[in-house]
């Protein structure tokens, strides 16, 4: 049951990496759900924002603070599309947010299992549980075929 829900949610997820993409920007997507609906939306912003901080999890995060009206987020699961970076890894871990739910591996900026391991450092006063893998091969190739498209000649 839980594993249908995460790619049902997922799915959310990908439709935000998709308009990221459409957009120019590398498409990741995430959304944050609480209680059993989407409390925050984000797709990746960086160029459009003029803002390194403008990631999907980032903006989902900001979404998801301003509708709880808190920063806190616990009881609450992140969906995104690719393994966090150190900030987003880090912003999981401020927010209190209790589950994250991604789609690929990052074996380049991953700040979850595949270059850091920041969500469960053992000086870190919040660990989040996390589930990785979901969706993954259609998170990674939307971003493959993504920068296919940009290296290809024109």
């Amino acid at each position: 049951m839980e594993a249908q829900k995460d790619e049902l949610w997922m799915e959310e997820a990908l439709r935000e990496a998709q308009s990221a993409g459409a957009g120019g920007e590398v498409p990741i997507g995430a959304v944050v759900v609480c209680a059993g609906r989407i409390v925050g939306r984000g797709s990746n912003r960086v160029i459009r924002d003029s803002d390194p901080t403008a990631h999907a999890e980032i903006v989902a995060l900001r979404e998801a603070g301003r509708v709880a009206a808190n920063y806190r987020l616990g009881g609450c699961t992140m969906y995104v599309t690719i393994e966090p970076c150190v900030m987003c890894a880090g912003a999981l871990v401020h927010a209190r947010v209790d589950r994250l739910v991604y789609g690929a591996d990052d074996a380049k900026a991953g700040a979850v299992r595949s270059v850091a391991q920041v969500l469960h450092h053992e000086a870190l006063n919040h660990s989040v549980q996390v589930t990785r893998g979901v969706l993954a091969g259609r998170c990674m190739e939307l971003l493959q075929s993504f920068f296919r498209e940009k290296r290809a000649p024109k």
